[in-house]
């Protein structure tokens, strides 16, 4: 008999990452992970399918291993695998199995390697940290921490100080390691030139980088010297492809000082002395990754078309789109989420992350001349065979003469001629959105029968570069307005019980969460994940407070105090009526827990039913990354919280 999906799909759940096509596209690499109940830890490690059709099989040992790289020739491959003190090293085997041996011993360890056109040397990137001391001279005394700079501390990667990410370059049969750059920046995202000659990155090197999200790209001679700056014209870039004749670049960007990456790209052709040329316009989003995370493959072919992975209302493509002109033109995907992209040396095969709406990903195999693909893995079909999800629909309304796009999930055994409960979910971001994807929160709750409403009001991404900057300066506002809307066209249907409603969201989706329970009362519920509450201590406590608040809730705070107490929840606590649960990681530095803090003093001065969960050693991210015993319990409390006020 089937059973919902339950908190605990944590530790039952297998994912997969990292593909990578050997150059000939004969076979992928991947990463293989899933948590491990014996060892209480996750584990990873590298598999290799042959194509078509071959079953993959386990390729390294390590109970760590990650981002397989092909070597040109194909003949090997790199791999990350962290040592004794887990910071990542780069590691080589043949590309026909055998002993790996380990290529770097880096005090920083390696994220984010490029092969050399000629395989004879690899580019990563490296953290520097000038205050570090050196191994095996740990004191026991305390030390203090010295700031200088806004941006001293990284959601994830915690206390930075004055370290900061360069690139290296290593001779692989040498084992030499060299410094390309340094500074007080941070360098990202090496890729060769075709003639090996010359590697462009990503980089933050302007005046105002403490304040600002501004990346540029530059390019740098392979054996060192001064880097010389392709962007200008832009506001912030992500990633490059280099074009077949070394001469151009083909970048994720933006030329919009409102526009924050990556959320709403386009792609742009640079060339040293003219300004940037956009090749897409803002109805497709470039798929992008905030470094350290890799960006998807971009490819600049042989015959002038750059193949990248993009979004679009909420569903993801393969697109190409010609230098010379015309827009960009999918060539397959829809239906599903891609989150990552892999490409043989002649893009004519392709492998993709692939999360449906009934799975939680898979990699697909891409014929991009025939348009056809077919699914490589299934290690979870077992589970989504017991554990069957809910139905996903869409629809859409015409919000003052917008078009808003809203997803609703049912119960698997969904009957309209009954009644239900329903909980509306909010994204975070609020660049963002909600795809045509596999989402466990409200799988958690629609296989224990409620109704769940997803909404992409204005300020998600994919649906245009005003449809994303509408939420400017306007958080609470338009996107609240269009959020209500949709809850008023699913209460209007036989099938929704208009007197058991709940609203969760996480992050921005947290904010929205507080917000609606200070003006609304139809709620029975909330639970609010790492919610911002108030504008004007997040500004100053978060790790984006500056670059971020000022960009989206319209300048400085002593410039706009008032505009910030009006958009802040906690102005509004008095209103609350429903029942508050406030989830929070305690490490979070991206909306610190004093924000939940804050929201649940003023809850309980006033009497108010509120409660609040604090997740040990939870940075922002850790509903996605974080050990799987948190994660289950967030699940678990959120389900709980709504079983117990708006009733399943």
């Amino acid at each position: 008999m089937p059973s919902p999906i339950a908190p605990d799909l944590v530790y039952e759940l297998i994912s997969v990452s990292s593909p990578s096509l050997s150059p000939d596209g004969g076979r992928v690499a991947f990463a293989r992970s899933k948590y491990d109940r014996e060892r209480k830890e996750h584990r990873s490690q590298i598999m290799v399918a042959e194509l078509p059709g071959g079953e993959p099989r386990p390729f390294t040992q390590g109970a760590k291993d990650g981002s397989p790289r092909f070597s040109p020739d194909g003949g090997s491959m790199a791999f990350i695998r962290p040592d004794d003190g887990d910071r990542k090293q780069l590691w080589l085997i043949p590309a026909s199995g055998g002993e790996a041996r380990r290529l770097t011993s880096v005090a920083g360890g390696v994220a984010e390697l490029a092969w050399s056109p000629d395989g004879t040397r690899i580019a990563f990137a490296s953290d520097v940290d000038p205050d570090a001391p050196p191994d095996g001279e740990e004191s026991s005394e305390p030390r203090v921490s010295v700031v200088r700079r806004i941006r001293y501390r990284y959601d994830t990667l915690g206390w930075r100080g004055d370290t900061h990410s360069h690139l290296f370059v290593l001779g692989v049969a040498s084992g030499d390691v060299q410094q390309l750059t340094d500074g007080d920046w941070d360098d990202h995202m090496p890729a060769w030139s075709p003639d090996g000659a010359r590697i462009t990155f990503v980089s933050d090197r302007a005046e105002d980088r403490d304040v600002t999200n501004r990346r540029e790209v530059y390019v740098v001679p392979a054996g060192g010297g001064e880097p010389r700056e392709w962007s200008q014209g832009l506001v912030s870039t992500l990633a490059a492809t280099w074009a077949p004749d070394g001469e151009r670049l083909a970048v994720l960007g933006t030329d919009d000082p409102e526009v924050i990456l990556p959320w709403q790209g386009r792609v742009f052709i640079l060339e040293p002395g003219k300004p940037p040329v956009a090749l897409t316009d803002g109805s497709v989003s470039p798929v992008g990754g905030f470094p350290p995370a890799p960006t998807p493959d971009m490819r600049w072919m042989n015959d002038d078309r750059v193949v990248f992975l993009g979004d679009s209302w909420g569903e993801s493509f393969l697109y190409e789109a010609p230098v010379s002109g015309g827009g960009a033109r999918s060539v397959w995907g829809g239906g599903a989420q891609l989150t990552d992209l892999s490409l043989d040396a002649a893009a004519g095969r392709a492998v993709v992350v692939s999360v449906p709406p009934d799975s939680a990903g898979d990699l697909r195999v891409v014929d991009l001349k025939a348009g056809s693909d077919e699914q490589l893995t299934s290690y979870n079909r077992d589970y989504f065979a017991e554990h069957p999800p809910g139905r996903m629909e869409k629809f859409t309304l015409d919000c003052d003469g917008t078009e808003i796009e809203s997803r609703v999930v049912f119960p698997p055994d969904f009957d309209p001629s009954r009644t239900y409960p329903m909980v509306l979910d909010v994204h975070g971001g609020p660049q963002s959105a909600f795809y045509d994807a596999f989402n466990p929160v409200q799988q958690v709750l629609a296989t224990a029968g409620y109704v769940v409403l997803a909404v992409n009001p204005r300020g998600s991404s994919g649906y245009g570069i005003d449809f994303v900057k509408a939420v400017l300066r306007d958080w609470g506002g338009e996107d609240y307005r269009d959020i209500m809307a949709a809850v008023d066209e699913m209460v209007g249907r036989p099938y929704v019980d208009e007197t058991r409603l709940g609203v969760t969201g996480y992050s921005y989706g947290g904010y929205m969460t507080s917000w609606i329970a200070g003006h609304e009362t139809r709620f029975k519920a909330a639970v609010a994940g790492a919610p911002v509450t108030d504008l004007s201590s997040m500004y100053g406590t978060s790790d984006i407070g500056v670059s971020f608040g000022e960009v989206e809730w319209g300048g400085r705070r002593v410039d706009a105090l008032d505009k910030f107490m009006e958009m802040s929840p906690l102005t509004y606590v008095p209103r609350v009526v429903a029942p508050v649960l406030l989830l929070h990681g305690e490490a979070d530095l991206r909306c610190p827990i004093s924000q939940s803090e804050e929201y649940f003093v003023a809850l309980k001065r006033l009497g108010k039913e509120v409660e609040m969960v604090r997740f040990p050693g939870g940075y922002h991210s850790f509903l996605r990354m974080g050990h799987p015993k948190l994660r289950e319990e967030y699940l678990a409390r959120t389900l709980a919280w709504f079983d117990r006020y708006v009733g399943g």
